[in-house]
Order: structure tokens, then sequence, then C-alpha cells
């Protein structure tokens, strides 16, 4: 704990840059993250995100955020390496910056999830958030399983994540190192503690020169009732982060409470259209507050994150006096013609990005 990062260096990093904005970037083509990372289909899957990226350019976004894929990195070593340089690049050559994710807690139980370890043509059925007809959204009761449970993975696991931020410790072009997703979900409790708690003493062994998060998910706006693994999140980010598909107000509250922590902040995980977390109001909230943020999705695709999750449908059955508006699509900002799903939607992002831009210019020019 004692190289955690210092409320004053993560503020100085932090106001070294632009305000941070992006998205959880996969390209439209891919129907999951090993089809993101393998070799199978990977020059489409390049030329796709080239297109795609050039877009999130355009749009006024500076940084995405990836999430590493270990089964494709264990089977498909060296080419992997390679192609997440090139994916790196390629972010570069659009000016964007990458904040990358090692775990992952967001998974279905083992027989499930293992049915799923495979190379080659992946799998998606069409209609369902996740591209998955069965998915951890609300199907499975059992606790979520990834290869690192098994003993003898574990390690090379730890490998990866020591290979990548080795590789990567002095380059601009990583933003963060976002050291694990949503620990402590799928049922899993503390179960990925000790790997977590591995990840962060390899990092900070390698003293990279990017900060690390990880991102609180449940309840952020009451840290009294953190579990155990959420408060070691907090404990170890030099940037706070978290995620919320909840309304204007709420978020009012969650950053009314994390400020009190003394750190910058940073949304990694927002857009539900239609449990009202939108654009039109949160957007510019997060410009106000200089907060980071990372909508979920970017062009709608075969993951088909414009879908709600299934929990969403179970739930308004139960309740369908919840207000929710399925008129509108969960995530995702782009059709798959490249058209805005909102044109409106856009052009607000737009508008604030380049009132960003301005003040971060104008900043940068008062301390000269």
């Amino acid at each position: 704990m004692d190289r955690r990062w210092s409320k004053e260096r993560a503020w100085e990093w932090y106001n070294s840059r632009p305000w941070i904005r992006g998205c959880n970037f996969m390209g439209s083509d891919c129907a999951n993250r090993i089809d993101q990372w393998q070799e199978y289909g990977w020059e489409e899957h390049y030329k796709t995100a080239d297109r795609e990226l050039a877009l999130v350019a355009e749009t006024g976004y500076n940084a995405i955020r990836i999430m590493m894929e270990f089964f494709v990195w264990k089977e498909q070593h060296d080419g992997y390496m390679d192609r997440l340089e090139q994916y790196i690049a390629l972010a570069a050559k659009h000016g964007i910056s990458c904040m990358v994710v090692f775990g992952n807690d967001c998974m279905p139980p083992k027989e499930e999830a293992l049915s799923r370890l495979y190379l080659g043509k992946q799998h998606w059925d069409l209609g369902y958030h996740g591209g998955r007809k069965v998915n951890q959204h609300g199907t499975f009761n059992g606790m979520g399983y990834h290869l690192m449970d098994e003993p003898e993975l574990a390690p090379q696991h730890y490998e990866m994540v020591r290979e990548i931020v080795t590789k990567y410790k002095d380059d601009e072009r990583i933003l963060i190192w976002d050291v694990y997703n949503e620990p402590g979900n799928s049922k899993r409790g503390s179960a990925s503690l000790p790997h977590f708690k591995k990840f962060v003493e390899i990092i900070r062994d390698i003293d990279p020169i990017q900060p690390i998060t990880a991102a609180i998910w449940q309840n952020p706006w009451n840290l009294d009732i953190q579990s155990e693994i959420s408060k070691y999140a907090l404990e170890i980010s030099d940037i706070v982060s978290y995620h919320d598909y909840c309304s204007y107000e709420l978020n009012i509250n969650i950053l009314k409470t994390l400020k009190q922590l003394g750190r910058p902040i940073i949304n990694s995980e927002w857009l539900a259209r239609c449990l009202n977390n939108n654009i039109k109001e949160l957007f510019p909230l997060f410009y106000l507050e200089k907060v980071g943020c990372f909508n979920w999705g970017f062009v709608a695709g075969k993951y088909q994150t414009y879908e709600p999750w299934n929990n969403i449908w179970d739930k308004f059955e139960k309740n369908p006096n919840l207000n929710w508006d399925f008129t509108k699509w969960f995530h995702d900002l782009y059709r798959p013609s490249l058209h805005p799903y909102d044109p409106h939607e856009i052009n607000l992002i737009k508008r604030f990005c380049e009132k960003a831009d301005a003040d971060f210019k104008k900043e940068q020019e008062n301390k000269q």
C-alpha cells in the first residue's frame, strides 16, 4: 500500500491531460473477446476496428477501455502480443489511448464458461445482450468461473499481467491499468481477492508510469456497505473508478460520496437508456465535474449490447410498473450503418468534448 500514488501525484497526472472520455470498445463484427483477440478473422476485425476507431475520434472521444483475454494469450501467445500491439498502435493513430483491463468477474458458471473456450468461428445468438441467449446477466444462479480458478493456470494468468505491463510500463499510449473488472460479481464474493492482490503486487513491482484502478460497482453511493473485495479496490486505486447504470440523481449522490476520497474519479461503465441512465443528463454532468467517463459499447454489432440485460426483462415481467423505457437502446452510440442511433446525442457529445478541449488549452496557456 505504500506504493499507492499520493493524492497529489494522482491529481498531477489527471490534470496533465484533457478530460478523459471514451467508450468500452469492441469492433462491431466481434461476437466476444475471443473474437476480438484471436488470429481467426483478425484482418477483417482489424479493418473494422480501424474504421470504427476513426469514428470514436470523430465523435470527440480520446480513450477506449479494452479487456484482455487470457485464453487467447495462453493458446496463441506470440500472435496475441503482436495483435495487442497492432490494436494499441491503431488506437494511437486516431489519437486514442487505451485503458487496459486484466481480471474480470463477469463470468458464467464453470460448465458454461468452459463450453465457450474455443478458437475459431464464435457462436452468437441474435436478439440478446452480449450475443448469448444464456448469459451472466440474470440467467445463471451458480458462481462465475474463470481459468484462474485452476491452481496450475493462475501463475500463467499472473505472467500475462507481468508481461503486458512490463512491455508498456513507459508507454503513453496506455492510459490506465484497470486491474480487475467488477471484482466479486457473478456471486464470486471474495473468491477472486487473492488473484486481485497478486495482480496489484505485480504491477506495483513493475512501477509503470500509468496509474492503476479497479471500479466499485455495487451501491457506489454508500462506502459503508462495500464488500471486502470492493473495499480493497478502493484502497489500491490511484484513480477512483466506479460503474453505474443508474439515474442522474443517483450519480450526483455517487459523486458527492466519492469526492470525499480526494482523488480523481472515472466512471468506466455507464449508459443504460432503458433505465434512465442517459447521455443528455449524464455526459454534461461528467464534463462539469471533470469526471472521466467510458460508456459501454460503440457501434451496434454481434455483441448486441443495445439489447437490455436478460435480468431487466425478468424484473419487468415481475413488476410491469417499473419506469423503464424499452423503446430505447440499452447501450451503444451508432447503428451498423455508422449513422448515429440518435444524432442529437452525438451532437451533444461533440459540443462538450470541444468545450473540454478548449478548457484544457486555456489551462495550459495560463500555466505558461
